[in-house]
């Protein structure tokens, strides 16, 4: 054991570019729990262990403040703080760390892990590298007993860590592809300029919500709102005003209704909202606190306030004669004209 003046707690010479590092790290901690994955890295730790002829082996990512086990044999991990792993003296720009004697390594003889169980002795590990040359982490193996891997097990190690590179990759390029399928879905669903579902989205889940109200025998209604005056908008102040005003309506619906309900741009400048398991009462209260909350709304554009009224119809389904998704909104449609007809700024069911 070293004497303990010799013994300094283990500081960071930061690489000017170690943020670059870390933004290349972010590509590879994805949200992967799958057994599958984390049975590959695994076997891995298992092998590198096995081969060197150590007990102990693991896979980590370093980032700013701390090591992000992987996969760990020998011993139970989950993550360690930056400067208590033997891993971030990898990621400094050494493509591998030989330690024979951890607790006679000034930088390390100070580690929790050196001084208390396991009390580890020998480190080697092999640097986690980007295709564009980051050190992300490390496959590291270790002992309770002083000594370094003979030329062949060094090889090892160095094929295994390519593997768990490989494995990282992998796990990255689904994780993005996963992001770009939610994304396309997304585009495929949603009016982007309300955020609200777009027309035939809404007409899909309006199937699905008529077949269940069908076989559970429970309310459904819908509302089909129309903003009074619209047209006026778009002559007035232009389509940029217009777009405005839509965007502004469809958030305040999209805040002021339940989870389970859904709401969509129905056309131009009107907005349905789906009600499941709702009876026409429940439909005319939201229904007029919606037609109150917009006309309260204020909607500012090059400085001109653009106040907008709606006229909201109500549609309920009855099991008889309103017993599907054409007829609901048939109803909620000519609900809708009367409110338009009586003086707009209404409610009509």
């Amino acid at each position: 054991m070293l004497a303990a003046e010799n013994i300094h707690p283990l500081t960071f010479a930061i690489p000017l570019d170690d943020s670059r590092r870390l933004a290349a790290l972010q590509r590879y901690q994805v949200r992967d729990a799958s057994p599958s994955t984390t049975e590959d890295f695994g076997l891995l730790t298992d092998l590198a262990a096995q081969l060197c002829g150590v007990p102990y082996a693991l896979i980590t990512l370093v980032d700013a403040e701390q090591a992000s086990v992987l996969a760990c044999t020998g011993l139970a991990l989950d993550t360690l703080p930056r400067e208590h792993c033997y891993c971030s003296l990898a990621v400094l720009g050494q493509q591998a760390t030989e330690i024979e004697d951890l607790a006679a390594d000034p930088r390390t003889a100070h580690m929790p892990m050196t001084v208390s169980a396991p009390h580890l002795r020998m480190y080697s590990s092999v640097a986690l590298t980007t295709p564009d040359g980051h050190a992300i982490g490390t496959l590291c193996v270790m002992d309770s007993r002083p000594g370094r891997l003979d030329a062949a097990q060094a090889h090892t190690l160095r094929r295994l860590a390519g593997q768990a590179m490989a494995l990282l990759e992998a796990r990255a390029g689904r994780q993005a592809l996963r992001q770009a399928q939610a994304q396309l879905a997304e585009l495929a669903t949603t009016d982007e300029l309300t955020g609200l579902h777009n027309r035939r989205s809404l007409l899909g889940k309006l199937s699905f919500e008529v077949a269940r109200t069908r076989r559970f025998r429970t309310p459904l209604s819908a509302l089909l709102i129309d903003l009074d005056g619209f047209k006026a908008v778009n002559e007035r102040h232009g389509h940029d005003a217009g777009d405005l005003v839509l965007a502004n309506v469809g958030r305040l619906v999209h805040e002021n209704v339940r989870v389970i309900d859904l709401a969509g741009r129905y056309g131009g400048q009107e907005i349905c909202v789906l009600l499941p398991n709702t009876p026409k009462e429940g439909a005319l209260k939201l229904a007029d606190n919606l037609r109150s909350k917009i006309a309260a709304q204020i909607h500012r554009e090059a400085g001109r306030l653009l106040p907008v009224t709606a006229s909201i119809g109500v549609g309920s389904f009855n099991h008889m004669d309103i017993n599907d998704g054409d007829s609901l909104l048939r109803q909620a449609e000519q609900a809708l004209a009367r409110a338009k007809a009586n003086g707009r700024d209404r409610v009509e069911s």
